[in-house]
């Protein structure tokens, strides 16, 4: 846990430090938004922040399913003979060039998280009001942990979160053959064509509340929901996660899940007239919160979240401004210990993690 410990702080400061020393005035940004966070970071502190995340998660040999990964890559032939377009042809056409350049499998672990990092950090300097809040949950909410055991699905996650600019603008064009792109990293990408449909809308309308209401249905009727799941699934390399029975997600991560949305709802009106791109994001961020509570029946629907947590990042940086100014700082402030504090709890406490590597310490 020390280099992850050490990454915490690194990412930080240099994002905090990004913010202090600024380019220039966020354009579009009204004025009344407040002159501390109306600032364009600093790229070369933000990267040398992402630089640090990068190096990290690149250079580990183990967490979640990276050693697998790693052998894999060691036994797999580097040639296009026979090459398959079925499944996760895209990965695999990955694995395969590289290979045919680098045999070390440390080379898929770093050029993965190299491309995952990069674009997930690249779309938080874009959109976040406060990129250092942002990084520091990306880290403290497991998010970036989880990039290190999801190696396909984050990097699926990464590629879609870089085309959000098409997402609000309604350019379907060049969004639904991202999408189509990204499914050849990990099939379940495609969840994000229907998606396009629903997050575009404004929020807190009635489909909201009824996105939620059927949540809390598919819980209380999980077993019929999970079948007719499953019904859907069948036939395709998905269909083992109905043999996954390993209970339900952590009800403190729900939790986590969902306290930016609380606060968005109540400020709804600020937060639309400070920042008129919103309803995308609280609309992805109650995507996930639904997969959240879901996940609490079986917690494989947690990994869905994959695809809208990125989008609570931006969301829990613009809420902070929301506060009366009397209370800007403790919110700001209570944000950042009560976030550390779940960190230790979910990494120290209830995983146990180590970090390796043969590189660093």
């Amino acid at each position: 846990m020390t280099v992850l410990w050490i990454n915490l702080l690194v990412v930080f400061v240099f994002a905090a430090l990004a913010r202090m020393i600024p380019l220039a005035r966020r354009d579009g940004l009204p004025d009344h938004a407040g002159s501390q966070e109306a600032v364009k970071p600093n790229k070369l502190l933000v990267a040398a922040a992402a630089a640090s995340i990068v190096l990290v998660s690149g250079l580990r040999n183990n967490i979640g399913d990276t050693p697998y990964y790693m052998n894999g890559y060691s036994l797999l032939e580097p040639t296009f003979e026979g090459f398959s377009f079925r499944g996760d042809f895209g990965f695999n056409a990955l694995q395969i060039a590289l290979k045919m350049l680098m045999p070390d499998p440390q080379a898929l672990v770093f050029l993965t998280a190299l491309a995952t990092n990069v674009l997930i950090v690249a779309g938080l300097y874009r959109y976040a009001l406060m990129i250092e809040v942002s990084l520091f949950l990306y880290i403290t909410t497991g998010m970036f942990t989880v990039s290190m055991n999801g190696i396909r699905q984050y990097l699926a996650a990464a590629i879609l979160f870089a085309g959000t600019h098409w997402l609000i603008r309604g350019d379907w064009k060049r969004y639904f053959p991202l999408v189509l792109l990204a499914a050849t990293i990990h099939k379940t990408a495609l969840i994000m064509l229907p998606v396009y449909f629903f997050v575009r809308r404004k929020a807190w309308t009635k489909a909201t509340m009824l996105i939620l209401a059927l949540a809390v249905m598919a819980v209380v009727g999980f077993e019929l929901f999970f079948g007719a799941l499953l019904v859907l699934l069948e036939g395709s390399k998905y269909a083992v996660y109905g043999n996954f029975d390993k209970g339900g997600a952590n009800i403190i991560r729900v939790a986590v899940a969902g306290v930016p949305l609380a606060i968005a709802f109540l400020g709804r009106r600020k937060l639309r007239n400070i920042w008129p791109e919103s309803d995308v994001f609280v609309n992805m961020t109650l995507l996930g919160f639904v997969f959240m509570i879901i996940s609490t029946a079986n917690w494989i629907f947690a990994r869905l979240n994959i695809y809208f947590g990125l989008y609570s990042l931006v969301l829990f940086s613009w809420i902070i401004p929301l506060f009366a100014e009397r209370y800007r700082k403790l919110a700001y402030y209570g944000v950042l210990v009560c976030h550390l504090l779940y960190f230790y709890y979910e990494h120290v406490v209830s995983l146990g993690l180590h970090y390796r590597s043969d590189y660093l310490l």
